[in-house]
């Protein structure tokens, strides 16, 4: 999803990003040294650790982002502080991939922003990178059902998100289908019922699963297939960026019981 502007001629040098699918994007085509600030959640590649970090969706840090003298902007659709920016005579372009189809225009329209080689060659590396993730899958674990849980709520990943894109895509079943829209809040009894194979989740809440009333009894925790990842794992899975090739590795190692 995005807004596209006119393009200026000289291409931007000092640029702010507030999602970390952007400043993933913005470096994964070669731009990370224009980077001067960043959203309190961008925490990779490791250089951008050390830039200013600058807010986020519900509290950019106007400022903040002013005091840094950018001459772009990139934001999320969803940011507030889109029309402020504006006023105060920033170029802002709001962007902010929500599929796999969404990263590849993204990729096209940020490099040509930046002035940078087409974006294709990038999104040629990832989506060859999932296929190469999907053909590590052994025939016989295609069509595992997948239960893919973003937060305790339970919040699941249905078919319709960009997880639920790139699980379809390694070969699972996912659960949860894209009609109940890419993330929504479920009665846990569905998942009882839907009784998934694999279950993946972060490690701080997977403790909690088996004590939800009637989940002991589903298939993954039967047979122990719970996949727990790490906080680090869990940035590649739910950002829609230039990491999804990791991300659908991380799914195959799931799958196939080698995650470590």
């Amino acid at each position: 999803m995005w807004f596209g502007v006119a393009h200026a001629a000289e291409p931007p040098k000092r640029i702010v990003t507030m999602l970390p699918s952007l400043t993933e994007v913005v470096c994964e085509l070669g731009a990370c040294e224009r980077l001067v600030g960043v959203d309190n959640f961008s925490n990779w590649p490791q250089p951008v650790r050390n830039l200013p970090h600058l807010g986020g969706l519900e509290d950019a840090n106007i400022e903040g982002i002013v005091a840094l003298k950018p001459d772009l902007v990139l934001l999320p659709v969803s940011s507030r502080a889109t029309e402020r920016l504006k006023s105060l005579g920033l170029r802002v372009v709001s962007l902010e991939p929500r599929s796999l189809s969404d990263l590849q225009r993204v990729l096209a329209e940020v490099a040509q922003l930046l002035g940078a080689s087409d974006g294709a060659s990038a999104w040629k590396r990832i989506n060859e990178g999932v296929d190469a993730a999907a053909r590590e899958l052994p025939p016989a674990l295609r069509g595992t059902r997948v239960y893919f849980e973003v937060n305790s709520g339970p919040y699941a990943a249905s078919e319709s998100s960009f997880i639920g894109e790139v699980l379809a895509r390694v070969g699972a079943a996912n659960i949860v289908p894209g009609s109940l829209g890419p993330f929504p809040k479920l009665n846990p009894e569905f998942v009882v019922r839907a009784d998934p194979q694999v279950i993946m989740v972060s490690d701080r809440n997977a403790q909690a699963l088996a004590s939800r009333p009637g989940w002991a009894r589903i298939d993954a925790l039967r047979s122990g297939r719970v996949c727990m990842f790490t906080p680090a794992q869990g940035d590649v899975l739910v950002r829609p960026g230039p990491r999804m090739p990791e991300a659908a590795q991380l799914m195959v190692r799931c799958l196939t019981g080698r995650l470590k």
